[in-house]
């Protein structure tokens, strides 16, 4: 099984993308939410949503992974939206749901509010030391400041890791982090993984959309005897550092 690869110009992916759009619109309406401040984050879900109608007749969630059950897709957690985690307990509880899409009218206010502000920008005084770098590259959960200083000590020759995007092609297309080796995405997975002939021993950092996705390939690759795979926790959406498209 191949990659799978959808045109984002083309005529039916177009057309699936207004229909999206229209759901969600309605979505947004019948329970009374309002869209993430944020407009590339609903791009983003939008997107990934027409991409799942398209390539399995479902609005499975575009930030979980999607597997096959007596031969059928299934979203991990029965994630389709809008999901009933989101609505039960996510937006309630947290003001937003797991992709970020769909958020209360309190907490889009707090996040207009937080944008006005400006954005915290880390800063970094120093490279990493190669003792830090073996430190950093072996932990499980990474947040995006700790990539890019990761990233800037490899081109140096500092450590050796293989960041994977477990997207999908068309996400990948639309934007990658600068420095991805490899894409194996979720649809194809196991096939994908067996072309790359990654080492079971080699440092893996794993990445997706915001970080729901890579998580559940780390546990898999963990029982396949991968023994040092990390995961940017809250995906490409919190990435500082430089992306190609």
């Amino acid at each position: 099984m191949s990659i799978i690869k959808i045109d984002m110009n083309s005529p039916e992916f177009q057309e699936r993308m207004e229909k999206t759009i229209k759901f969600t619109d309605k979505v947004i309406n019948q329970f009374g939410w309002e869209y993430n401040p944020e407009s590339e984050v609903n791009e983003g879900v939008q997107m990934g949503l027409a991409r799942n109608k398209m390539m399995y007749n479902k609005l499975f969630c575009p930030c979980f992974m999607v597997e096959e059950v007596d031969g059928k897709p299934q979203s991990v957690d029965n994630r389709t939206c809008p999901c009933t985690p989101a609505i039960e307990k996510e937006i309630p509880e947290l003001g937003a749901c797991h992709c970020g899409i769909f958020c209360t009218p309190e907490f889009a206010a707090a996040k207009r509010a937080e944008m006005g502000i400006g954005e915290a920008v880390h800063t970094h005084s120093r490279g990493l030391t190669k003792e830090e770098c073996e430190v950093l590259v072996n932990e499980s959960e990474l947040d995006s400041d700790e990539l890019v200083s990761l990233l800037e000590a490899r081109e140096l020759g500092m450590v050796n890791f293989s960041v994977v995007d477990v997207r999908e092609d068309m996400e990948w297309q639309m934007g990658h982090i600068k420095g991805a080796d490899h894409l194996i995405p979720t649809s194809s997975f196991f096939p994908t993984l067996e072309e790359k002939n990654l080492s079971k021993d080699e440092n893996i950092i794993l990445y997706c959309h915001v970080g729901s996705r890579s998580a559940h390939v780390a546990r898999i690759l963990g029982d396949m005897g991968y023994s040092k795979i990390g995961n940017l926790t809250h995906g490409i959406v919190s990435y500082g550092g430089e992306k190609i498209k």
